[in-house]
């Protein structure tokens, strides 16, 4: 018999309780000795609480529950196992009560409410936590989110104010409990040194268990460590190592005294895998380099009890607009911890992952105006080939043309059939147009270079982008020539170069590349005279910083808005003069840096990334009803391959198989495969190449030839069946998320109708006013306007019950939002929320006041009160007055009074707090004489 959901989802959950370490049993087979933590199934409740799916028992005592569900939504959920909570027999032992750990699952999702912290949310987590991490939180007095939302307030010492700022907002945010948090400072401004900042606060207010800091290559993390241990607190002189153990991941094994532990993203999902050892030099490429993924499909995390969701309470992303990161969101989501993302250059995809909880801005602009990085000036340079492309005419007689093999570089000669016509787009990747290089670089040194920095003796120092490594080798051989230097002068620098110089004193070796670290890669351009230019791929990402650099040249175009400014940050840093002058002798100081555009860079619009979807707004459901019907828009195949890849990754073998036959043997990467070859330029000639029998097929035969490409990649999905079935299959298994496109609000405001009525409510009640001024005592002594104010509780409630009486019908509430929504810019904000029966009450006092003169804001009552009672205690620490920390706590609770009740005399302190504490006796003890004058004082002082 067939598996029901209901079961199916009771077994992924027993073996997710398995792998966290909880022993699952059946109620008729407890045996509480069995192991530490023990889910009992259908566990009988107290009358009319029912049965828990499962009871957690943790030392055998009851400590929580789950609610299972069959597959599907789990919100709402949350009031039955809130249910469960509060419904252990209470013959039964409990850590506390109600049970403080509750979950709600259907097995591939699972919630988590902890009912300890100071605002018990549910919380989407990878897996159960495990019963010794359970068992540690019932031992501290505070969770993790009491502590966060407690942290001392932050002192100025050893930080600017950005990086102040940067810490405080997060902290604000970790407050709230927001699970995501966004830092974004501009390069140079000290983001890493801010994190280093916030982590020890982190550790030493908030407690943290453990920090994982996240970067995407291993040099990366040597300056993080560098960072920490560098660090000194400002409350203590030693360093960060020696207060908390940093580790800085070499093999696969976390030291358990770790506080820190930096890693990249690439070795952490090795750990999590389980491998025993994880190759360092895949640590060293950054897949924002290249646009690509680093390695493979994206992965898939599964649970390990050696680094269980729980080990981390916060991970720290640095430079997390990454496409690495995009790839493999869900590694960093394995984790329960609070998220924060570290950036110059937000991505709208790096905005939406972090739920917009941008805490902290702090962009290129305000970077220069603070003197943090320096600003740019633009050169353009353009030439007829770069704009234009060129052709090459086959004359009469025999024209042959240079054919080079891009990985070898081995040249043959070919005679040309017929005139060679290609576009700027193709130049440098299907034709190379020498003089074009050479025209571009003889500019630059006979006149950007003079222009722009005037009384040079020396090139300064310049970083060029080229397309690829072929690319790269032909601009170092122009350079080299046009400037008539030696070797040394012009050098590409990339992960790829078979060996690199290497400058020890007075000792020049050439070592294997791949043997070094991008730092000691580029160590000679950095720190020596030599290399004046370096031409480069892919070593363009934030660590790979070169302050000196004061020319960022483009012989590339990039689509990408994050990419692009990743590559033109490698010029904004600062560098001090002296250490300018020890690279560059002829410069007097970095002011600003110039970008030499030679292909328009600067000019075209770039978007977020690149991706095969380039359709976004186009269903699954449309393209194949597009290609169905016979459309072969490139656009919509590119789109619909991209589609397939996602849909392998969502269908079971079972269904793959389906597909697969459905499709007359094709699966479904075949069929994206062959839509984006029939897309490729280059498989497009291929084909009428072979179709044709020539080496230049003309426009009308490659027209046809890519015609019959699409025709033969669509034509499996011309069945019907087939696009039926993917229809089916990708509606049960997945919902589109969006994490591209970035929303946003264009009005918040209420309708024409609604204002309407809010302006004639708030004109009904001055009417009220006036037509009872002399009927009602609260409205006689607010319009007589003495302070402090003689009025009751008894006042305001008749009051308040008049205004509820027809023909006014309206209560304190409802009024406060009416004025709130025809003045806004007078209402500081609306009563709080509160179950104290005064407040509302109080409010009306401000309710007429205003409405009486609306010059007057419009602020809860309890609010002006809080204020007149800091300044008065202010005034009080002024004057020497001390008080003890009882006789604050005392009078906190009077002043809390008066804002609720409006007034305080002895009389209170017979009942609530001030008589649980010892009632007017203990008063009198703790003020002596003073109390009658100061509760006086204090009445005439607070009533606002």
């Amino acid at each position: 018999m067939a598996e029901t959901p209901e079961q199916k989802a009771r077994r992924d959950i027993d073996a997710k309780l398995l792998a966290s370490g909880w022993l699952v049993q059946d109620r008729d087979d407890l045996d509480l000795t069995a192991a530490r933590g023990i889910a009992v199934r259908e566990f009988p409740m107290k009358s009319g609480f029912g049965f828990a799916d499962y009871l957690l028992y943790l030392d055998r005592k009851a400590v929580g529950a789950v609610e299972a569900k069959a597959a599907g939504a789990l919100t709402g959920v949350e009031a039955q196992s809130a249910k469960y909570a509060a419904g252990l027999p209470d013959n039964l032992p409990a850590h506390r009560r109600p049970l403080p750990f509750l979950f709600e699952s259907n097995g591939a999702v699972t919630f988590f409410t902890n009912g300890l912290d100071p605002k018990p949310r549910s919380r989407k987590v990878f897996s159960f936590p495990r019963p010794e991490t359970l068992a540690d939180g019932l031992m501290q007095i505070a969770t993790l989110r009491q502590r966060l939302a407690q942290l001392p307030p932050l002192a100025n010492d050893g930080l600017w104010k950005v990086q102040h700022q940067a810490i405080t907002s997060l902290e604000s945010s970790l407050a709230k409990g927001d699970p995501r948090a966004l830092v974004q400072m501009a390069t140079g401004s000290g983001k890493t040194f801010t994190a280093v900042n916030a982590a020890y606060r982190l550790l030493k207010f908030g407690g943290a268990k453990r920090i994982l800091f996240l970067v995407d290559r291993g040099n990366l993390g040597k300056q993080t460590e560098d960072e920490f241990a560098n660090f000194t607190p400002p409350d203590d002189t030693r360093k960060f190592p020696t207060l908390y153990t940093v580790q800085r991941l070499k093999n696969n094994a976390i030291n358990p005294a770790a506080k820190v532990v930096i890693t990249t993203i690439q070795r952490l999902y090795s750990m999590l895998k389980g491998d025993a050892e994880f190759d360092a030099e895949s640590e060293e490429g950054s897949a924002f380099d290249t646009a690509k993924p680093w390695k493979g499909e994206p992965p898939d995390v599964v649970y390990n009890a050696g680094i269980p969701p729980e080990f981390f309470d916060v991970v720290i992303v640095d430079e997390c607009h990454r496409s690495i990161y995009e790839l493999w969101a869900q590694v960093l989501l394995y984790f329960d911890a609070f998220l924060i993302g570290l950036t110059a250059t937000p991505a709208g995809r790096t905005i939406g992952f972090f739920n917009k909880n941008l805490v902290m801005q702090y962009g290129h602009d305000e970077a220069v105006a603070d003197g943090v990085n320096v600003d740019f000036d633009v050169w353009r340079i353009r030439t007829q080939i770069t704009e234009g492309g060129a052709t090459i005419v086959a004359a009469p007689t025999d024209v042959y043309v240079d054919k080079r093999h891009k990985l070898t570089r081995a040249e043959r000669l070919e005679k040309l059939q017929a005139d060679l016509t290609y576009t700027a787009n193709e130049l440098d990747r299907d034709v190379v147009a020498e003089d074009q290089i050479r025209t571009v670089i003889r500019e630059f040194r006979g006149t950007v270079i003079p222009a722009a920095f005037p009384g040079r003796t020396e090139v300064p120092k310049t970083l060029i982008f080229a397309k690829d490594d072929s690319h790269a080798d032909d601009i170092v051989r122009m350079v080299r020539d046009e400037f008539g230097e030696q070797n040394a002068f012009c050098e590409k620098i990339t992960y790829r170069t078979g060996f690199t110089r290497v400058v020890k004193g007075e000792v020049t070796e050439w070592v294997k590349t791949t043997s070094l670290t991008p730092d000691e890669i580029l160590a000679n351009f950095r720190n020596s005279y030599y290399p004046r230019i370096a031409v480069t791929v892919d070593m363009i990402s934030t660590g790979t910083d070169v302050k000196a650099i004061e020319c960022v040249f483009f012989l590339r175009n990039v689509k990408s808005a994050g990419f692009f400014e990743q590559m033109k940050g490698r010029g904004v840093r600062i560098i001090s003069p002296d250490k300018l002058k020890g690279v560059t002798p002829s410069a007097r100081a970095k002011e600003r840096f110039i970008i030499v555009d030679a292909v328009g860079v600067c000019e075209q619009d770039k978007t977020d990334s690149h991706t095969l979807n380039r359709k976004p707004s186009a269903t699954l459901a449309e393209l194949l009803e597009y290609v169905g019907q016979g459309g072969l828009d490139a656009d919509a195949l590119t789109t619909l391959a991209g589609r397939f890849a996602r849909l392998q990754r969502e269908c079971t073998a079972e269904q793959l198989k389906e597909l697969r036959e459905l499709a007359g043997g094709h699966s479904l990467p075949d069929l994206a495969a062959d839509l984006l070859r029939a897309c490729d330029a280059d498989a497009q000639l291929e084909a009428a190449q072979q179709k044709f029998g020539t080496a230049t097929p003309s426009e009308a035969q490659l027209k046809q030839a890519t015609e019959e490409l699409a025709q033969v990649a669509v034509t499996p999905l011309l069945k019907a069946a087939l696009r039926r079935r993917i229809l089916e299959m990708r509606a049960q298994n997945e919902q589109t998320i969006d994490r591209h496109s970035i929303d946003a609000v264009t009005q918040s405001a209420f309708d024409d109708a609604a204002l309407d009525r809010a302006r004639a409510r708030v004109q009904d009640f001055r009417q009220f006013i006036a037509d009872n001024r002399d009927h009602l005592t609260a409205l006689q002594v607010l319009y007589a306007g003495t302070k402090p104010l003689k009025l009751s509780l008894r006042d305001l409630r008749q009051l308040r019950d008049a205004l509820a009486a027809p023909p006014l019908a309206a209560t304190p509430t409802q009024l406060w939002q009416a004025f709130a929504a025809i003045e806004a810019s007078q209402v500081r904000d609306a009563p709080p929320a509160t179950t104290h029966p005064g407040e509302p009450l109080a409010d009306l006092v401000a309710l007429v006041r205003h409405a009486l003169t609306p010059a007057v804001p419009l602020a809860p009552y309890a609010s002006e009160v809080h204020e007149k009672y800091g300044d008065w205690m202010a005034q009080q620490e002024r004057r020497g007055v001390a008080f003890t920390p009882e006789q604050r706590l005392w009078l906190d609770h009077m002043a809390e009074h008066i804002a609720t009740s409006l007034a305080i005399d002895p009389d209170v302190f017979q009942d609530g707090w001030f008589g649980q504490q010892g009632g007017y006796g203990r008063a009198h003890k703790l003020f002596g004489d003073r109390l009658q004058p100061l509760l006086a004082e204090l009445n005439e002082r607070l009533a606002a």
